[in-house]
């Protein structure tokens, strides 16, 4: 672990004044500066470009503001610092320099292309809303506009965690701090209308934006349609893996409130503005296995944030969503191998099914009667659904039915370690292009596939449909539920797993999310286990120890 640490750290420097000479052919002239890119063939990235003033001081925990307007001539050499975050083995870029100082994006174009008006995608990186950054390798633009020169591809920082999604209400004077719920997302806006105001000073089409993400990237992808200050900022949008379910009642973010209040030693707004960023990073190490997602506050994010697809507010927006076949396997590795998943998968489970009615239980019996294997994959599934793949129908079929162009996509290309299948992030080194980022896959991703998956995920950018030569990618709709398959070779299929989603389709309901802060570990497995003996209570006592552990290092 130590070498990737040290490898992601190398890459950090700070991005210098320039007061001499410089290449104008590697420069692009923005409304807060002149920023020079470095050229890699005819690839030229420029990283660590603020898009926003640092959210410091005064403005911590308030809504970003723009950038005063600046002739300052300066590098675009380095990624800005990582939003404030624990440091965690599958997210690369918490081991790059962090700070309250975070608001920066990464450009790359390809020189190739002389094009004035190419089509814009912007990233928005995942990490459950507590983790990532535009440091990762794994989001490097280079091999993506090397492939498609006729693409600008932006990678876009924002706050995350306790700086980016916290409930403040609580704390005295936390009046005054109504978006700290959702800032994360706020610095999403903001970032567009960066871009929106300089793409053209790469070569982008301000009116061609594609905004895509992946898990919580995904979510907030789907959420920035529903929200009114978001419009005319994009055009379309990709959602993998992440969808308006990704979102937390008022009442599911209140208990990271009570943590941050007992950690801060603190109940005033007053004491935590005189906190210090190493005080704030170090509180946030024993907090950051209790992140809130974005809340549902009735003010920025609806009670029921389905419903503007419901209305027809978003169709103006092009979708294409869509989800892994194994997503949950993906939690294996982050809890620490197979024996912690295989205990603590139905703690969640048993956790969850007390919210659930009568009929509700019979429907989840029906369906994991479906499913073959051992127990923990038979729930694991029940994740699939119910956290992501119905999720992203209901998000798809209510904007194809009110109006919106919709497709949708089932990635089931596996991934090569051990009981990972295709889990979730498995399709981002080949959506990338960055085949030899293997965390996710196990071995470098396959070429072919990859090609395909950009190509598609390019075409739908510049024109609105997904389709290349050879496949057609029909449109989805309640009636045909065309969905394109992800494997070695992509094609379509209609109403995939259609019986589960017919079982399962009522409990959307629910809005079951993957919030462990009120994990409740008196249920009927963990009875069962005690009541086997001492050796089955130890064995449980000492996985819930390791489970815990290894979420709170």
């Amino acid at each position: 672990m130590s070498s990737i640490k040290d490898t992601i750290r190398s890459t950090y420097g700070i991005n210098r004044l320039v007061t001499g000479e410089y290449d104008p052919s590697v420069s692009a002239s923005c409304g807060n500066g002149v920023f020079i890119g470095k050229k890699s063939g005819d690839v030229i990235s420029f990283k660590g470009i603020p898009f926003a003033c640092p959210p410091v001081g005064r403005l911590r925990w308030k809504a970003p503001l723009p950038c005063p307007d600046s002739a300052e001539i300066r590098e675009a050499f380095y990624n800005g610092k990582s939003p404030i975050q624990t440091e965690w083995k599958t997210e690369v870029a918490s081991y790059y320099p962090q700070g309250e100082d975070c608001l920066y994006l990464n450009v790359w174009k390809n020189s190739a292309d002389t094009s004035e008006k190419k089509a814009v995608m912007v990233f928005f990186h995942g990490g459950s809303y507590g983790w990532g950054g535009t440091a990762d390798p794994l989001y490097d633009g280079e091999n993506f506009v090397r492939r498609h020169p006729d693409i600008i591809l932006i990678t876009v920082g924002y706050r995350v965690g306790l700086m980016g999604f916290v409930d403040l209400s609580c704390f005295t004077g936390g009046e005054k701090y109504p978006d700290a719920p959702n800032l994360g997302l706020l610095d999403q806006i903001e970032a567009l209308r960066w871009i929106n105001r300089n793409a053209r000073a790469f070569g982008g089409d301000r009116k061609n934006v594609t905004i895509f993400g992946e898990s919580a990237g995904g979510g907030s992808v789907s959420l920035l349609p529903i929200i009114p200050q978001a419009k005319g900022l994009f055009k379309r949008v990709i959602a993998e893996s992440g969808s308006v379910a990704l979102t937390f009642s008022k009442e599911e973010c209140r208990d990271f409130s009570v943590r941050l209040m007992k950690e801060s030693k603190t109940k005033t707004m007053e004491g935590l503005l005189k906190l210090s960023e190493d005080s704030l990073m170090e509180i946030n190490k024993k907090l950051n296995y209790y992140n809130n997602f974005p809340q549902r506050d009735g003010r920025l994010i609806p009670s029921d944030p389905y419903e503007p697809y419901r209305s027809g507010a978003t169709a103006d927006v092009d979708i294409l969503i869509g989800t892994n076949s194994d997503e949950a396997n993906y939690w294996v590795g982050e809890i620490g191998g197979l024996i912690p998943f295989r205990f603590s998968i139905p703690v969640k489970f048993e956790n969850d099914l007390r919210v659930l009615t009568k009929d509700d239980k019979q429907r989840v019996k029906q369906f994991l009667k479906l499913q073959s294997g051992h127990s923990m994959w038979r729930m694991a599934e029940f994740y699939d659904e119910m956290m992501f793949r119905l999720p992203a129908i209901e998000q798809a079929s209510q904007h194809s039915k009110n109006g919106g162009k919709a497709y949708m996509y089932y990635w089931t290309h596996p991934s090569a370690i051990p009981y990972r299948g295709a889990c979730h992030a498995v399709e981002l080194a080949y959506v990338f292009g960055n085949l030899d980022e293997s965390i996710f896959t196990g071995e470098r991703a396959d070429e072919q596939l990859s090609q395909a998956v950009t190509e598609m995920w390019t075409n739908f950018a510049k024109t609105g449909d997904p389709s290349v030569e050879g496949i057609k990618w029909e449109e989805y709709s309640c009636e045909n539920r065309a969905t394109m398959i992800f494997e070695k070779t992509p094609h379509m299929e209609s109403d995939v797993l259609s019986e589960q989603r017919e079982l399962l389709y009522p409990l959307l309901r629910h809005m079951i999310t993957a919030s462990y802060a009120t994990l409740d570990y008196n249920v009927p497995f963990v009875r069962k286990l005690i009541a086997g003996g001492i050796g089955a209570a130890a064995a449980i006592a000492a996985t819930v120890f390791m489970i815990k552990k290894v979420l709170e290092e």
